[in-house]
């Protein structure tokens, strides 16, 4: 699914990744852990196209190589194959839930009525069918991680890419979180990369992988 090999990232002088290489299976969960200042974040922004490494010797995501596409193509690449999942959750204060889960649909230009569609049934499995009119002010921190949730599988990704998704909820919606994301999986067969620095979550992914110095150790 991922395969990134001697991956390099320069800040000016500052080199925050120092040739990482990582390969990671369809389906599999994993948990990028490790300090503060370690290089969790950079590394994820770049394997999910956010960023774009200084060097690197290969970056395939399901066959495709990222380093040949065209800004153009890979924006659309991101959009139809990877979901983000925040810190803070990013959801628009201006619309509701289902408006927000179906953005991403229709920036790829899906048919209006199928994505909401989608989205509704989304809402619904994650048990917000009550809350779909709702604004963000409206809801929970819990709600509102799991509205972030269900817009970053409305394109159906094949990744989703999670970076601290815990960190700013109470321990219930933590573990209510970090429970979701393996019914997901059984669910979609989603792949998860995710960085945390809760230990629960990160020793019940398949695989820990710690970061240290910009290096995976």
């Amino acid at each position: 699914m991922i395969k990134a090999e001697n991956i390099h990232k320069y800040y000016g002088e500052l080199e925050v990744l120092k040739g990482v290489a990582l390969h990671i299976k369809k389906s599999e969960i994993v948990a990028i852990v490790g300090p503060s200042g370690a290089g969790k974040t950079t590394l994820l922004q770049i394997l999910g196209t956010l960023d774009k490494p200084t060097s690197a010797e290969s970056l395939v995501i399901n066959g495709i190589n990222i380093k040949k596409l065209s800004d153009r193509a890979l924006s659309k690449f991101r959009n139809n194959h990877i979901g983000f999942i925040f810190q803070f959750h990013q959801l628009l204060p201006e619309f509701t839930a289902l408006e927000n889960v179906c953005i991403p649909g229709f920036i790829a230009n899906r048919p209006k009525n199928l994505v909401e569609k989608e989205a509704l049934e989304l809402l619904d499995f994650l048990g917000l069918s009550e809350r779909v009119h709702h604004k963000p002010n409206e809801l929970s921190g819990g709600e509102q991680q799991r509205v972030a949730v269900a817009r970053a599988l409305i394109n159906q990704p094949d990744v989703i890419f999670a970076d601290e998704p815990s960190g700013n909820l109470d321990t219930a919606s933590s573990k209510n979180l970090h429970e979701l994301f393996f019914t997901l999986r059984e669910k979609f067969e989603q792949t998860f990369v995710i960085v945390t620095h809760n230990q629960e979550l990160a020793n019940m992914a398949d695989r820990k992988l710690e970061m240290k110095d910009g290096k995976i150790i």
